[in-house]
């Protein structure tokens, strides 16, 4: 039998609904020096998906384009130059690739490499049935996970990480409010600031999604819909307040969090799902000297220790559901209704 030369691909064309999602015939990829080919078996949805499809204004993405940043399978081929991983090694893809060559590189500091792109944000990404990376850009899933886990927390628990241990630098026995408990990005937030020995007080807009966030180690989670949260973290927390907030809600959250924080508190957002106009009375920003900090993906060595700690059990990831690969625009709208507890999955094979 002839070896496939083409692929499967779902392609933004235009940004719109999901259903403008297309599945194109496009040319296998050859790996080249320094490159792998992961033939994939499942991808997961992030918000990052959702924004590229839809387009957002002043942000020009290069269309048409694969979305998907997040990913897992097989090593199909290897390029020039290359020792491993092997063929048929279950791998997932780190979600962002670097020149590996700049300062920032060199330093370990990848997620601030100039040339830094996001899968299915600035290159071609993971909803496909086969994506050439450099061998720099997979790493081997534990046995104990299936590839369908594999793919789901690259991009989320990376972002979290970065987050919650070196922006926000939580040690043992500090308190730290996460919104969006049921998000992909929190879920991963309370689970690694429980790591670092934190305690956790989560918002959610329903019971079943404060629900999770109390089996993921929050000792108490909030109604976001009730503007009395603000009232109750504080309670919760006691006279010295919060000392690190941890968010991606944005406008909805901004000036509530910076309500509950202790003196020297952190505030640290990687996103700002419900707008971008985020205001507050900043006084108590510097006569409380607390601290603002944005905070964007994270360092490739972070994720391999993050799936050494997913591999041993000491991290969670949790799925909300997995589609078929010709059902991705449901699965679009699945995140896009605010409903998922956890991560929405394809299985592409």
């Amino acid at each position: 039998m002839a070896a496939a030369t083409t692929m499967r691909a779902y392609r933004i064309h235009e940004h719109g609904g999901p259903e403008l999602l297309r599945i194109d015939a496009l040319p296998l990829p050859e790996p080249g020096p320094g490159e792998v080919r992961i033939r994939l078996e499942a991808m997961a949805l992030n918000h990052l998906d959702l924004w590229v499809r839809r387009g957002i204004p002043g942000v020009r993405f290069p269309l048409p384009i694969v979305p998907g940043c997040d990913g897992a399978g097989r090593i199909d081929a290897l390029g020039e130059g290359v020792a491993g991983p092997l063929p048929g090694t279950r791998v997932f893809a780190m979600p962002g690739v670097s020149c590996m060559r700049c300062e920032a590189c060199l330093a370990g500091r990848d997620n601030l490499c100039p040339s830094y792109a996001i899968l299915g944000e600035g290159r071609n990404g993971t909803a496909t049935e086969c994506l050439v990376l450099p061998a720099t850009s997979v790493w081997p899933l534990a046995d104990a996970l299936d590839l369908e886990s594999g793919a789901a927390f690259g991009l989320t628990f990376l972002t979290a990480w970065q987050m919650i241990v070196h922006k926000a630098r939580v040690e043992p026995g500090m308190k730290v409010l996460v919104h969006a408990a049921a998000s992909g990005v929190s879920v991963a937030a309370i689970q690694i600031a429980r790591l670092f020995g934190a305690r956790v007080v989560a918002t959610a807009g329903s019971p079943e999604k404060r629900a999770l966030a109390h089996t993921l180690g929050a000792e108490e989670a909030f109604d976001s819909k009730d503007p009395a949260w603000v009232k109750a973290v504080r309670a919760w927390a006691g006279p010295r307040g919060i000392h690190a907030v941890a968010d991606h809600v944005g406008q909805e959250t901004f000036a509530g969090s910076l309500q509950t924080l202790a003196r020297g508190g952190r505030y640290v957002f990687v996103g700002a799902s419900s707008g971008f106009e985020m205001k507050a009375d900043f006084r108590p920003v510097f006569y409380r000297n607390l601290e603002i900090l944005g905070s964007t993906m994270g360092r490739r060595a972070d994720l391999v220790t993050i799936a050494q700690l997913i591999g041993a059990g000491r991290l969670k990831v949790v799925v909300d559901s997995v589609f078929a690969y010709e059902e991705m625009a449901d699965a679009h709208r699945r995140l896009e209704e605010r409903k998922a507890l956890g991560k929405v999955v394809v299985r592409i094979r």
